[in-house]
């Protein structure tokens, strides 16, 4: 309520924030964290030229959305709230720091379908585009951005299909520059199977990102997350296109078949990894030119060992 007298007295705006960054610190105040963002956000929309306003909210809302995980809750923002971070997404475009603390807010609030639909509402996927092109240098940004992007990507009903076919260009270039980062990987990865779900790929797309998604599994295969999303994304290229299929067995840096089987023997006893290398060869089988290599490779073996492994899958 002190707040909400004095809307455009930045002072009193910025004592409510630190008022509020004292009760967040009280972990029985929880249950009334929920009600802490909207009034934050309208906050910073208002007095979106105080860089220090933003900063603050920006840590304040890290704060109240890391208590509320730890609570196993997943904070749903509404619209309103959406185009006030938004806001200052656009207005604070160039400061490394404040977009870094905003984009891990976005990554987190997207897990949300809700706040994930409303951020599409609002617009937000240029301006993370436009993040990401501006600060490929900057891992931490890169990270937040691929999560936000593969959680508004991978809705089925989204109608924002030509500015997602625009995030695959500078998604593929987070995951060149990032291979070797597993976890920056991993969300790239991610990012790119949301986005070959939509169809966002051209035919000068596939075999590039085909062969960057086989980089990504040869040198993280550690990481049973990456390798499963990437062998999906592997799949939904090989199911639209033949020129990907190709290249998956003519990678100068190996056949992809070895690799996938590399990869089966490594994770046998995961069911979502080995999942997903069936579901890749189901894709490779529709291309008479694959099916050679698959028989030569005696992947018919291996596949019989997939369903004694898992009768019921």
């Amino acid at each position: 309520e002190f707040m909400q007298a004095s809307w455009d007295i930045e002072e009193v705006q910025a004592k409510g924030i630190q008022h509020l960054a004292s009760l967040v610190k009280d972990k029985s105040a929880f249950p009334y964290l929920l009600k802490f963002p909207k009034v934050i956000t309208f906050a910073m929309k208002t007095h979106v030229t105080s860089l220090k306003l933003q900063l603050d909210g920006c840590r304040l809302l890290l704060e109240i959305l890391s208590q509320a995980l730890e609570q196993g809750v997943v904070m749903a923002l509404d619209e309103s709230v959406a185009a006030c971070l938004r806001v200052t997404v656009r207005k604070h475009a160039g400061n490394e720091e404040l977009l870094s603390l905003l984009c891990t807010v976005l990554m987190m609030v997207s897990a949300s379908e809700v706040t994930a639909e409303n951020l599409r509402k609002v617009g937000i996927i240029p301006d993370l585009l436009s993040i990401l092109r501006r600060f490929l240098h900057n891992d931490e940004i890169c990270f937040s951005c691929c999560g936000v992007l593969w959680s508004l990507a991978v809705s089925e009903n989204n109608a924002d299909q030509e500015v997602l076919e625009s995030a695959v260009s500078v998604t593929s270039a987070v995951l060149q520059k990032y291979l070797q980062n597993g976890a920056l990987a991993e969300s790239a990865c991610s990012a790119l199977w949301a986005l070959s779900l939509q169809g966002c790929l051209t035919d000068n797309d596939y075999e590039p990102t085909t062969a960057l998604l086989l980089d990504a599994l040869r040198m993280n295969p550690e990481r049973p997350l990456l390798v499963k999303n990437g062998c999906l994304a592997l799949a939904s290229l090989l199911r639209v296109s033949e020129i990907a299929a190709l290249t998956f067995i003519t990678d100068s840096k190996g056949n992809g078949i070895d690799l996938i089987k590399d990869v089966y023997h490594l994770y046998f006893n995961d069911p979502g990894v080995v999942g997903a290398v069936c579901l890749l060869v189901k894709e490779m089988a529709q291309y008479d030119e694959v099916v050679l290599d698959l028989l030569s490779q005696k992947m018919d073996k291996l596949l019989s060992e997939i369903k004694i492994q898992f009768p019921f899958s």
